[in-house]
């Protein structure tokens, strides 16, 4: 009989072996949790580029003026 795989990572602030199936996922305590998300808070994680809408690209340019005639 096949066994339920659990997916084991490490917690991406000290390192120690968590599962899946832990209450803290990904994290492997509260601590933990919290110090990613003061992290987070004081900007010391950052998008490494600004993202840009690509919609306005797509729609053949938008600024076209209308005619008068209409």
């Amino acid at each position: 009989m096949p066994r339920k795989r659990s997916i084991s990572l490490r917690c991406p602030i000290c390192r120690k072996p968590v599962k899946s199936s832990d209450s803290e996922f990904p994290f492997c305590s509260e601590r933990c949790r919290l110090i990613d998300l003061g992290k987070w808070a004081s900007g010391e994680y950052v998008i490494s580029s600004p993202l840009h809408d690509t919609s306005d690209a797509a729609s053949g340019g938008g600024g076209e003026e209308p005619d008068e005639n209409e």
